[in-house]
């Protein structure tokens, strides 16, 4: 039932950023570690939100909280919120934004962002870096977070994007095959738009090498598959890096294929118009780059 003590008009501001952080983040202690608080204080400012309200906005239990009915339907209406008023503070007011969250998919951060943030956070005191994984591509048209890391050809309707790098797929194995001929290795193909074994002996004018026994939906699995010594993979150049530099994989001496692909930064078209935002946000996009 509403509470019918309530007076017309908004909650404390504060009580709604921490309602997001709880439901985004899936639990008190982690909105607690985001704005430094204790895991009570978070607790009471949700109590405190959902009395305003007259609702339960978390299903509490031993295990954790989850959101009610009443919760799930109106946590986009708070994420909206508060994004256009970060949006309108920062082109209004030329404010920075000091909290850089960035969705993407798993394999694409772990190879692309993790290993330059330490050299950003470290140039920018004043920031606090988080990552959202991002199960499917498909999830992209429902995150709310403002930067996002994708794959494809740079052109999603009101988002600006940067490219980070290019596509580049090479045959990649395990160490220990290094001296197997190309032939000779069972391959691993992944599955999707990315060209596959047939583009790459054309373009490269090499015979096919055998038919592929193992088949994989992505190029994160194909990639642990080839470093475990399951054959030859036409590998993602930029997110088998981490895997080159440790020696977990090898590319081999052979023509690489360059694709009409790219690993791209985006953001809302009306996003970072200040000079200050921009000049972080290009930081950012510059060490991206230089990390590939």
């Amino acid at each position: 039932m509403p509470n019918p003590s309530r007076k017309p008009g908004l909650p404390p501001l504060d009580w709604l950023r921490i309602f997001e952080s709880a439901a985004r983040l899936g639990g008190f202690s982690a909105a607690a570690r985001e704005f430094g608080l204790t895991q009570a204080a978070v607790s009471q400012r949700i109590r405190n939100l959902e009395t305003w309200l007259g609702r339960d906005l978390f299903l509490r239990s031993a295990r954790g909280v989850s959101l009610t009915y009443a919760g799930e339907a109106y946590l986009p209406l708070v994420e909206d919120a508060l994004q256009a008023l970060e949006l309108s503070t920062e082109n209004l007011f030329g404010q920075a934004p000091r909290d850089f969250r960035i969705a993407g998919v798993g394999s694409h951060l772990n190879a692309l962002v993790l290993p330059v943030a330490p050299a950003f956070l470290s140039a920018h005191s004043d920031i606090h870096l988080s990552t959202t994984s991002v199960p499917q591509r498909s999830d992209f048209a429902r995150e709310k977070t403002p930067l996002h890391l994708r794959f494809g050809r740079g052109l999603w309707p009101g988002r600006d994007a940067a490219l980070i790098c290019a596509e580049t797929l090479v045959p990649v194995c395990a160490p220990a095959h290094t001296a197997t001929a190309l032939t000779e290795l069972p391959l691993i193909e992944t599955r999707g738009e990315r060209p596959g074994w047939r583009d790459w002996a054309r373009r490269v004018n090499i015979p096919l090498p055998p038919v592929a026994r193992l088949s994989v939906d992505s190029m994160e699995h194909g990639l642990t598959a080839a470093a475990h010594g399951a054959g030859l993979l036409l590998g993602s150049r930029p997110l088998a890096r981490p895997l080159l530099d440790t020696g977990q994989l090898v590319a081999r001496d052979t023509p690489a294929l360059d694709t009409d692909f790219g690993y791209w930064l985006s953001w809302p078209d009306t996003a970072f118009r200040s000079t200050r935002a921009r000049a972080r946000l290009d930081a950012f996009i510059d060490l991206l780059r230089s990390g590939t």
